[in-house]
């Protein structure tokens, strides 16, 4: 939804400056939606790792017909990929997939991957269930960060296997930034 990515990247750039002048690094990049919205908000260089092969080809012509090249296209499994070995993003955006039956536990992975490549004074914004927002907030906070729910929305899932029932679905989710408390906004 173009309208729902640019109401984040706005977000993410007016009310904390993390996008500007930032390594960007997009975590289920999908078409690439984010990481070319990153770009035209200035970030300094995106990084987008998607595991698909057919939304990787519709990210490469998306950046191929907005003319970037500051965008780095990585094909792989976000949960065990290594991302830049030693290099850390200022901004990390993750937007992992709803499934639970066969993906139990991967929005958390995802977060694992965000933390272990952001910089100390970093920022992550991520998409999840608002089901699971009081084990988020327990799991960031045990680990001394800050996690801000910035917007609650729902999301239209489309049937995708022949055993659901409905062929769309409306989720509730979260639009969280997480970041360490010294480098929270305000502080």
């Amino acid at each position: 939804d173009p309208h729902l990515a640019a109401s984040v990247l706005f977000t993410a750039q007016s009310s904390y400056q993390d996008i500007q002048d930032r390594a960007v690094l997009d975590l289920g990049a999908g078409c690439g939606i984010l990481s070319i919205g990153s770009v035209m908000l200035g970030a300094g260089s995106v990084t987008s790792v998607e595991l698909d092969s057919d939304a990787i080809e519709d990210l490469k012509e998306n950046v191929e017909g907005f003319e970037m090249e500051n965008i780095e296209i990585v094909q792989g499994d976000v949960t065990n990929f290594p991302i830049r070995a030693g290099f850390k993003f200022d901004t990390v955006i993750t937007n992992p997939p709803f499934g639970t039956k066969n993906n139990e536990g991967i929005d958390m992975k995802f977060l694992d991957v965000a933390l272990s490549s952001i910089n100390e004074s970093g920022a992550i914004y991520s998409f999840h269930k608002t089901s699971t927002r009081d084990f988020i907030v327990r799991r960031m906070e045990g680990r001394c960060l800050s996690v801000e729910v910035l917007a609650e929305m729902k999301f239209k899932i489309p049937q995708m296997y022949k055993q659901h029932r409905k062929t769309e679905v409306l989720i509730d989710v979260d639009f969280i930034r997480i970041s360490n408390r010294r480098s929270s906004k305000g502080s």
